[in-house]
């Protein structure tokens, strides 16, 4: 996939593909006649980073991710901590976003109740 189908598939921009690489989220990719060459292997690790991205997770702590993946089984601990404390960040996040919710339901109905729109 040419770098113009990958940014439009993952609805990116071609320049946030060019910063992934630039910063390490991504690796390079092959080229043919000049032109990027996405394959399998750096679909699904686009997927990943953009997937964790979207949920908030740094660059920095991504990249330290990519980095560890790349040096194999022996860093296959430092990766697990990595993921489980971003993951028990994103469930504090969610408990936040889910009491939020609850009040604006609560407002929400007060206001329906009063007739007051």
């Amino acid at each position: 996939m040419t770098i113009k189908e990958v940014s439009k598939k993952y609805s990116i921009t071609q320049d946030t593909l060019r910063y992934y690489k630039k910063t390490g989220l991504i690796r390079p990719v092959t080229r043919k006649n000049g032109i990027r060459d996405y394959g399998e292997k750096e679909l699904a690790n686009i997927e990943f980073v953009v997937c964790m991205r979207g949920a908030g997770l740094p660059v920095k702590v991504l990249a330290k991710y990519i980095t560890l993946l790349d040096q194999g089984n022996s860093m296959k601990e430092k990766r697990l901590n990595i993921l489980k404390e971003q993951h028990q960040i994103l469930n504090d996040k969610i408990q936040e976003l889910q009491k939020a919710v609850k009040k604006l339901d609560y407002k929400i109905n007060a206001i329906y109740k009063d007739n007051n729109l």
